[in-house]
């Protein structure tokens, strides 16, 4: 991590004000696989701890957080558990292009960013943030750019002043490629300043 921070540091002046007010970010990381994809879907537009909360009430219930599994719960059974409708087919969307064969989790490891977003994109439910923080915290990509985070973005507003996203997506290309590394920078301000914590 150290490199990529110094990097950044030398390329941009907003780094050095979040390292030297809040210290150095952590650079989060999940398991890679079809749990972590759930827990992802959960999380989208809302707040990770209340995504935990449900995503811990459907292992509890269900002992095994399998496709085979998922697949079979009813809409209601989901429901019960605190999973909205449209999120229900998203995940089960997910557990039958696994079942299908026509997604390969196992694969993504040797696949570029590029490619795994091409395979995870053809999947309902899956879009651009879900994908790039999967990238980012289960293949460890080192130069993703999550422009669909409501934190980074906030956070790019605050500190440059740039309030278009295809501006900030140009600022942004001189901290490749250490691209996650500076979002986790900017996450970690936006936490640090409103004196929350998070565990990912």
């Amino acid at each position: 991590m150290q490199e990529a921070i110094d990097y950044l540091l030398e390329k941009d002046a907003i780094f050095k004000s979040i390292v030297e007010n809040y210290g150095l970010p952590t650079v989060p990381k999940r398991p890679q696989g079809f749990e972590t994809l759930v827990l992802l879907i959960l999380e989208q537009q809302v707040s990770i701890d209340s995504a935990k909360a449900t995503f811990l009430k459907i292992k509890t219930t269900l002992k095994t957080m399998a496709p085979e599994i998922l697949l079979d719960v009813s809409d209601v059974d989901f429901r019960n558990l605190g999973v909205s409708r449209q999120k229900t087919s998203y995940i089960k969307a997910l557990a039958k292009a696994l079942l299908n064969k026509e997604l390969d989790l196992e694969s993504l490891p040797t696949k570029t960013a590029q490619e795994v977003r091409e395979e995870l994109i053809k999947i309902k439910g899956i879009g651009n943030w879900t994908i790039d923080i999967y990238l980012m915290f289960c293949l460890q990509a080192p130069d993703v750019l999550p422009l669909g985070d409501i934190a980074v973005v906030n956070t790019l507003k605050e500190l440059l002043d740039i309030h278009d996203k295809e501006l900030m997506y140009a600022h942004a290309q001189q901290w490749s490629p250490y691209r996650s590394y500076a979002t986790y920078l900017l996450w970690h301000h936006y936490l640090k300043k409103r004196n929350r914590t998070i565990t990912y």
